[in-house]
């Protein structure tokens, strides 16, 4: 079943990611952070959720920790319009030099993976097409127990 592939591909890459960045202290999600920012320079905070698919309750915690370290900093307000309801994310000093220190983990994992160089373009449309596909249907998916409760009246 697919459900189990994805579970286990899903994992296994996590336990990876947390091995490699073990040694630096951060999660797999705060590097997914660094390496949006490492990428976009700045980024307010909707917008590494909409990347990262978190909402600000779990984003907010994982960058204070970030913050706290020293690799980001936070600002209210720092946008165009001078909004202070948008909270925007850079990197530190630290935060980027730290790019330098991690810079081998993306080819560990890419090494780990053992796709070749041809098929790893097409698994990489393949996860977007179905993380699209999944998103679009889930906003009107009902739980098992929704659709047994429905039934059951």
């Amino acid at each position: 079943m697919v459900c189990f592939a994805l579970y286990r591909a899903s994992h296994a890459t996590s336990v990876a990611y947390r091995e490699l960045l073990a040694p630096w202290g951060l999660t797999y999600t705060q590097y997914l952070v660094l390496v949006l920012l490492w990428t976009e320079g700045t980024a307010s905070v909707r917008r590494l959720g909409g990347h990262l698919g978190l909402d600000s309750g779990t984003l907010s915690p994982l960058l204070k920790r970030l913050e706290e370290r020293g690799l980001v900093e936070r600002r209210r307000g720092a946008t165009a319009t001078r909004d202070d309801r948008v909270v925007t994310v850079s990197l530190t000093e630290r935060g980027t030099e730290l790019r330098t220190e991690l810079e081998d983990v993306p080819r560990c994992v890419a090494e780990a993976t053992r796709l070749s160089a041809e098929t790893a373009p097409a698994l990489l449309q393949t996860l977007r097409e179905l993380t699209a596909g999944m998103n679009e249907v889930t906003v009107g998916l009902r739980t098992p127990t929704d659709a047994a409760t429905h039934e059951r009246r």
